[in-house]
């Protein structure tokens, strides 16, 4: 069916991740790209691009084109991506000439946002792009049995957005999408420090504190971190001491939304396949899925139903998107 190249695109509000079939996930690089304001040109993309935030002159703006999971600027995206595919046809040695693509989004992602990822990436010569739910490609990539006649339930906490979807027969059964995840812990911390110590720290700071002594549940270990960031009151440079029950309390409330997108799917869920379930278990996967503890907390939160981490979380959806090429047509008329 696909005689040119075959490409699956996980385009994550964090990272954005590309598989080949024959080499696997090829790329996998934030999604930042550095602009020059006078001109209007790309200087930076990816990694390069995100070691620029908070330490460039004015002329130099990181942005990050998708928000929440879908395309904020069209231009940026198609930009980032074209750059993206260079890489990619570098490292992979093949040429990305009129690629077929299929390409993720969010379940609750309108028919305006879909026609803009699949503009967005038609625009760099795609030959065919095809449009997959994301919790059907996170549930693909995590090995689980989604053509079978069974339930099996996937949450994918990612940058942007968190999925929670019940997956049966090829097809999304119930789903919810709530646009909060890796990034909203990052922006809660950032808030909580200004409140409570009156210091501003930048988002790599966040992202750091978060990953070193960030806990998804309270009944944990204390560990405390120096954190760096500039004094509010007198403006001159200010080192503090965090601990991680405050970091806890800071992105409590994204946690419970996250929950709350679960408890709302398993209660739209058929009876004949919330059986499954309580044998299968939820997986969890994305970047979110790595919280220290979340795991474990999701597991008290959610009584009878067993949780498993997948094998590897922040490629599952990449791993998914790519693998469902194969079976696409069959996806294609579930998704529709």
């Amino acid at each position: 069916m696909f005689s040119n190249t075959e490409i699956g695109i996980d385009l994550g509000t964090a990272n954005i991740l590309i598989y080949t079939k024959n080499k696997g996930i090829i790329l996998n690089e934030p999604s930042v790209v550095a602009v020059d304001t006078r001109t209007n040109q790309v200087v930076a993309v990816g990694n390069e691009a995100k070691n620029m935030i908070g330490k460039t002159p004015r002329n130099i703006v990181p942005i990050r084109p998708l928000k929440d999971g879908v395309i904020a600027d069209f231009d940026m995206t198609t930009q980032m991506l074209k750059a993206f595919l260079k890489k990619v046809s570098k490292k992979a040695g093949v040429s990305t000439r009129k690629p077929s693509v299929v390409v993720c989004t969010p379940s609750g992602s309108t028919a305006v946002e879909r026609r803009a990822i699949d503009n967005a990436v038609k625009s760099f010569g795609a030959k065919e792009v095809h449009l997959i739910e994301e919790p059907v490609a996170a549930a693909i990539g995590a090995d689980l049995p989604v053509a079978e006649p069974q339930a099996s339930m996937i949450v994918d906490i990612g940058g942007g957005t968190s999925e929670v979807g019940i997956i049966s027969f090829g097809g999304v059964v119930a789903s919810r999408s709530v646009r909060v995840g890796g990034d909203h812990m990052d922006e809660e911390i950032i808030q909580y420090i200004k409140r409570q110590h009156n210091v501003l720290i930048g988002e790599s700071t966040a992202e750091k504190v978060k990953m070193e002594i960030g806990y998804a549940h309270n009944d944990h270990p204390e560990e405390e971190m120096d954190v760096r960031g500039r004094d509010l009151v007198t403006g001159l440079p200010k080192v503090i001491t965090l601990r991680s029950s405050e970091v806890h309390d800071a992105f409590k409330e994204v946690l419970e939304s996250i929950l709350h997108a679960i408890t709302e799917t398993l209660e739209s869920c058929p009876p004949e396949l919330s059986g499954d379930i309580v044998d299968q278990g939820i997986t969890i996967t994305g970047g979110g899925a790595l919280l220290k503890g979340m795991q474990q907390w999701l597991s008290n939160e959610i009584n009878d139903v067993p949780v498993h981490l997948a094998d590897n979380p922040l490629e599952s959806v990449a791993v998914g998107t790519g693998r469902s090429l194969q079976m696409i047509q069959k996806l294609q008329k579930a998704v529709k």
